[in-house]
């Protein structure tokens, strides 16, 4: 009993647990969420801004910080400007009531201006600085006047002075306001940006100079909690900047305080470079810092006051949540944690794509079951159309006769139906009708003359609306075969864009060490696959002098690292000695195609019928293929010319090749009216396994030599135009090194005279070969065939043929163990 009760009390107090750190996430969420409302929403925090800059001062008699302040928020946030008017004031009035009311007037000049000239001023970000000048000379000046009931040249000048220190910090300022609502931002800043921030904050910060608890500054505390703050999240660079910048502003604001300096720049230089040692590393950096430039005398302050300063900014810096900390690294370029927000970002806007690409894959696979639905709906019955032909001709003739009711009654209405029938029939197929059928009707139907002519008028009819249903059909299965050849491209498309790119910098190290080494100096590798035969490597590397050490040495160091074969892609080599050279590196095909070709016109021509075309259709496949145009000359030149420019680009689209052939046969069909067609010979390999696709369309056959072995390759389908709807036959054989594929048209296959089994003689032909040079083979075919014509071209003729061999590259992989022992 009691084991059953423990099993029972167990997940309980589990789930307790969990509960209550569900609590207290869900409270920390709050209040964060909470904080940022009061702070960030509803102006806390630029009234907190105001409150510092109304106290601050610069030789503890220049304030020009807070109405640039006031008049940038005025201009981004106009809706907090009264919380950062009231905190101006405010803090201007802990200085003295003086400094208020001084405040409060050059706020009012400002406001006025604005007032008086935003009506013909359209450019406000120029108007702005402009009136916060204005504004602090006259006010300055007026309130001299005041007190002295004197302006002196010093007080012209100062004044000045004053009036153009506010007239930067408002440029300064404009940038910066936004950037204090970090919780909306998205975007990175900007170097300018985070400099005119730090300036922002540290001249906030010179509002609690002279704040004092037991001999400690608090404006010096906050100014190395502001240092730590930045060296921890964006490293040595930026934490030495925030520390130059506030230290400057730091001495402006007091003379005595220009040594905190370089105590500020230095542990944030410090602290960046031990920011890999988290809040730890960073806080040590500034202690060592304080420690370092104490003992060389840091002005009034001794090390022991120092030393309390910064280590109260290191517990405000402990207690600063990482949440914060995580957020403000978000934005600044360089840190893991914007890299991070950029890869999330590209993350979703990849997967976004590609469930747009995969909706639209979707549509169009439901548009073409939609046209394919509709055309096997709309398949007509032959029956039915003979019935509906027999209507029309029945309303135009027997309607008006006295005699329908005994031709088309119960007794006669098969006689009468076949009669009509078969005058059909004889019109369709002999245009003409016997004496014997024409006496047949005559015997049962008192008006056969009539009932004649409107049967052939009506045929004309139904051949025509039969012809406009048949191409209304051929173009709905054209645009099916279309659309679903679409969308199977567009379906692969987005699941290569879901492929993330690995995350391989290990291996990226390790081959950067490798290749180092070896001697090689390396600048930066970029690896995108490291998938056995698809190996995909950006390699940058210094000016090499054309020396070729992409493909001598890399390529063959690779080849071994990564045990399979890897050559150069792509390599764009450096112009001069301070530029870098690139190279992509791609895994070698198993194997490569060499082709030669041979062609001539019919009796020696310009222009032939006869079209060819090699190419390369992506992922590793190569195609090679014969379009022979109907007849000869310009016409059917441009026939196979228009066949194999079609056919080029569907395949490079990524549709497969039988959807393919279909449309091109569709396109050719449907284009014109006249009787053209064109013949397609084509042949597809793989170069990864020399696997081949053969696609005959009209065409004849292709033979494949194997050593003492000549292989005959066909099958059985009509040219392309011809009809509308026909199946590809497709051929497949196992292609192997040494093969030789020979293609060819009909010219060569029927070319020979007085020769009765032209197969026989062709493979005679082939066996007879001394050579396997591709192009020495096809002028040896087409010699011979010229020759046992007597020297007669009759028709176009065109002989392609491609060897299959084995990749073998230039260098050898160099092993990689074997120089490192050397080494």
């Amino acid at each position: 009993m009691g084991k059953i009760q423990g099993s029972f009390v167990e997940p309980i107090q589990e789930r307790k647990m969990v509960d209550a750190k569900f609590f207290f996430y869900s409270l920390l969420e709050s209040m964060k969420n909470h904080l940022e409302t009061l702070f960030i929403k509803r102006g806390l925090l630029l009234f907190i801004f105001g409150f510092m800059l109304g106290r601050a001062f610069i030789l503890s008699v220049l304030s020009p910080f807070s109405l640039p302040f006031f008049a940038a928020a005025y201009f981004i946030r106009k809706d907090k400007s009264p919380q950062i008017f009231i905190g101006i004031v405010a803090g201007a009035l802990t200085i003295s009531l003086g400094n208020a009311v001084y405040a409060f007037m050059i706020i009012s000049l400002f406001l006025v201006g604005h007032k008086l000239v935003n009506r013909f001023v359209r450019n406000q970000t120029t108007l702005i600085p402009i009136l916060v000048f204005l504004s602090i000379l006259i006010g300055r000046l007026s309130w001299h006047y005041v007190e002295t009931q004197d302006i002196t040249i010093y007080h012209a000048l100062m004044t000045t002075v004053e009036a153009g220190l506010a007239f930067v910090l408002t440029l300064i300022f404009l940038q910066s306001i936004p950037l204090l609502s970090l919780s909306k931002r998205r975007q990175a800043l900007k170097t300018e940006e985070l400099v005119c921030l730090i300036i922002l904050i540290a001249s906030m910060m010179t509002g609690a100079m002279g704040w004092m608890i037991e001999g400690i500054a608090v404006s010096h505390i906050l100014a190395r909690y502001l240092v730590l703050i930045f060296a921890f999240t964006a490293g040595a660079t930026v934490g030495s900047t925030v520390g130059v910048v506030t230290g400057l502003i730091f001495g402006l604001a007091d003379i005595n305080s220009f040594p905190e300096m370089s105590l500020l720049a230095f542990a944030g230089l410090l602290g960046g470079l031990l920011k890999d040692g988290k809040k730890i590393g960073a806080g040590f950096g500034l202690v060592v810092s304080t420690l370092l430039l104490g003992l060389y005398g840091n002005g009034t302050t001794s090390i022991l006051t120092s030393l309390y300063e910064s280590f109260f900014a290191l517990i405000l810096f402990m207690l600063t949540p990482v949440f914060y900390t995580n957020k403000i690294a978000k934005h600044i370029p360089g840190t893991t944690e914007y890299s991070a927000e950029q890869q999330a970002y590209i993350r979703k806007i990849r997967d976004a794509t590609a469930r747009r690409v995969e909706q639209f894959s979707s549509i169009f696979q439901a548009l073409a079951m939609s046209f394919r639905k509709q055309e096997n709906h709309e398949r007509s019955d032959p029956e039915a159309e003979i019935d509906y032909f027999f209507a029309n001709v029945t309303a135009k003739t027997c309607q008006t006769c006295f005699k329908k009711e005994k031709c088309w009654a119960l007794n006669n209405y098969n006689k009468t139906y076949d009669a009509m029938k078969g005058i059909m029939l004889e019109l369709e197929e002999e245009n003409a009708l016997s004496k014997r059928t024409i006496r047949n009707l005559e015997h049962i139907c008192t008006r056969s003359g009539k009932v004649i002519d409107t049967i052939q008028n009506e045929l004309h009819y139904h051949h025509a609306n039969k012809k406009l249903k048949q191409q209304i059909s051929e173009s709905r299965k054209l645009v099916a075969e279309q659309l679903y050849g679409v969308s199977k491209v567009m379906a692969s498309f987005a699941n290569e864009i879901q492929r993330e790119r690995e995350n391989l910098e290990k291996q990226e190290d390790q081959l950067f060490d490798a290749l180092q080494s070896f001697g090689i100096e390396v600048d930066h590798i970029e690896i995108y696959s490291l998938e056995q035969g698809n190996v995909d490597i950006d390699i940058t590397i210094p000016y090499c002098g054309g020396m070729g050490q992409c493909e001598k040495l890399i390529a063959p160091l690779l080849s071994d690292i990564l045990h399979e074969q890897v050559t150069v892609y792509k390599e764009e080599c450096a112009s001069h000695e301070h530029d870098y050279c690139y190279a992509t590196f791609r895994s070698a095909k198993r194997f490569v195609v060499d082709t030669g070709v041979a062609f001539a016109a019919k009796n020696g021509g310009f222009v032939s019928g006869d079209s060819y075309t090699m190419i390369e259709i992506g992922a590793g496949k190569y195609a090679l293929a014969i379009s022979d145009g109907m007849g000869n000359g310009e016409r059917a030149y441009l026939e196979s010319k228009e066949t194999l420019n079609l056919l080029k680009k569907i395949l490079q689209s990524g549709i497969d090749e039988e959807v393919a052939i279909k449309s091109i046969n569709s396109i050719l069909s449907l284009r014109t009216t006249d009787e053209v067609y064109a013949t397609l010979d084509l042949a597809i390999v793989d170069l990864q396994d020399a696997k081949s696709k053969f696609i005959k369309v009209g065409s004849t056959p292709s033979f494949i030599k194997r050593g003492d072995q000549v292989i005959k390759v066909q099958a059985s389908n009509l040219p392309i135009g011809i009809i509308q709807e026909f199946e590809v036959d497709v051929v497949s054989e196992q292609l192997k090194a040494g093969d030789l594929l020979i293609m060819m048209s009909d010219g060569i296959f029927e070319g020979p005279r007085h020769i009765e089994n032209i197969d026989l003689w062709l493979k005679r032909k082939i066996l007879e070969l001394q050579t396997d040079d591709p192009q020495a083979v096809a002028d040896i075919i087409m010699e011979e065939v010229i020759r046992s014509s007597d020297g007669y071209i009759d028709d176009d003729m065109t002989v392609l043929v491609a060897k299959i061999k084995h990749n073998n590259p230039k260098w050898k992989p160099i092993p990689a163990i074997s120089l490192r022992k050397g080494a």
